[in-house]
C-alpha cells in the first residue's frame, strides 16, 4: 500500500519484511516504514497539521543522512529486521524539531 506522503518515491518489495513499506530515494538510499510508525506519524498530522510537512521533510533528511533507515514503532522489538539499517522511532524525528505530544495516559485508579 502506497503511503500518500511518499507517493513520489520508488516503492520496493522485500519478501522477508512484507508488512513494512520499503522506499528508495533518487540517491539510492532506502527506508522501511513500519505500520506502527506510520500510525504515529498520522497522529502528528492530526495534532500538528501545520508542522506535518516539516516532519515529513525530516524523515527524508534522516534517510539521506543515514542512508538505510527503519522507522519503527519500538526499536527494542521491531517488526522489520534488516542488516545494515538503523532504527529510528517517532521521537527521533519529532524531538529535534521541538514537536512534542504529551503522554497523558496513566494507570487505573481502580487498584487502590
Amino acid at each position: 500500500m502506497k503511503q500518500e506522503e511518499f507517493k513520489d518515491l520508488k516503492e520496493l518489495k522485500d519478501e522477508q519484511n512484507p508488512f513494512s513499506n520499503l522506499y528508495e530515494l533518487e540517491s539510492g538510499d532506502t527506508f522501511y516504514m513500519e505500520p506502527v510508525f506510520y500510525t504515529q506519524l498520522k497522529g502528528f498530522k492530526d495534532h500538528y497539521p501545520e508542522q506535518y510537512a516539516r516532519i515529513i521533510k525530516e524523515v527524508i533528511e534522516l534517510v539521506k543522512k543515514n542512508h538505510r533507515v527503519i522507522f519503527t514503532g519500538n526499536y527494542e522489538c521491531p517488526l522489520t529486521n534488516k542488516e545494515g539499517y538503523i532504527y529510528l522511532e517517532i521521537t527521533d524525528v519529532t524531538d529535534p524539531l521541538k514537536i512534542f505530544v504529551e503522554d497523558k495516559s496513566r494507570g487505573s485508579d481502580y487498584g487502590d
